[in-house]
């Protein structure tokens, strides 16, 4: 009897939902719904279209005709995509390696030797540049003939250089652009990410002995697992849907040598009006990003930190 009593007396004591949960359920849902109807505007019914686009034959014109998987079977065999998905990894893997250890170096240096907000600013000024700009900056330097960087490479003595003109330095020195645009953002990035790391761990690594380089590899890069993963998923993003700076340089030349991707979608869907053809380009780049970002959170646990 005295537990059914208490039973009783627990129900009564319990809180009943309220209409105050109700509104605040309602206020939080009418704070979501601008983003909610910006998602559904802007990615996920174009998305849905782009997909029934890429199963058809359409020139923007006429009306699309519908093909079904064919342009799919068409993009297994096609050497032009082949070719440009080839060009597109050597530029990633010119510019992830090099931008994100050229980002770690500048970041540690900073964190170490000035933590002055004007080497920040200044570090951040190429990445608020538009990529055209930046892109028109580099072509008058890289010029082969008129070319500041050939012009005082060829007075030391030296034989100048190609660029953006040769076939093998094209891919390199379009890395070289855009490293050297956004390698002060990630490396704020990471600077970020160094200001959360205790430096009491680093004193009581100098007190077990480790030395500089031993307290870099086994206390920082540990603890910047979670920024290191952030800064590489974006920025191999970003390397994958580069388009402008090639538009500006190369145009996708010499001999299409620098015929990334988006190059290639660019080209079939507005020059030679195959748009359901490039939308299935842009459907394979796609799943290919969305792949190779799951591995990476999956490889670097990116939703934990050794601290």
């Amino acid at each position: 009897m005295t537990s059914q009593v208490d039973q009783v007396k627990t129900a009564v004591r319990r809180p009943k939902k309220s209409q105050w949960d109700n509104r605040e359920t309602m206020v939080a849902f009418l704070f979501l719904l601008p983003s909610l109807i910006g998602f559904i505007a802007f990615f996920l019914v174009p998305a849905v279209r782009g997909f029934w686009i890429s199963l058809t034959d359409w020139d923007l014109l006429t009306e699309p005709e519908w093909v079904g998987l064919d342009n799919y079977r068409k993009l297994i065999s096609d050497r032009e995509f082949r070719n440009s998905l080839w060009v597109t990894l050597k530029y990633v893997l010119w510019n992830i390696p090099l931008q994100t250890a050229l980002a770690v170096v500048i970041a540690v240096m900073m964190d170490r030797l000035t933590k002055s907000m004007v080497v920040r600013a200044l570090l951040i000024v190429p990445w608020l540049m538009p990529n055209v700009i930046v892109a028109m900056l580099w072509l008058w330097l890289m010029d082969p003939g008129l070319g500041l960087i050939n012009s005082v490479w060829e007075g030391m003595g030296f034989e100048g250089w190609g660029f953006l003109g040769n076939i093998d330095q094209a891919i390199p020195s379009i890395a070289v652009i855009n490293i050297w645009r956004h390698v002060g953002y990630t490396a704020l990035l990471i600077f970020a990410g160094l200001q959360t790391i205790p430096q009491s761990l680093y004193e009581a690594a100098s007190i077990d002995g480790a030395t500089e380089l031993r307290s870099f590899w086994h206390v920082t890069i540990p603890l910047l697992r979670p920024v290191l993963a952030f800064v590489l998923i974006t920025s191999l993003i970003g390397s994958f849907q580069i388009f402008d700076t090639v538009a500006v340089t190369t145009g996708g030349g010499p001999i299409n040598a620098t015929e990334v991707i988006n190059m290639l979608i660019f080209e079939r869907a507005f020059e030679r009006f195959d748009m359901g053809y490039a939308t299935t380009v842009a459907n394979a780049l796609f799943v290919m990003l969305v792949g190779i970002s799951l591995i990476q959170l999956r490889l670097f646990n990116a939703d934990e930190s050794d601290y």
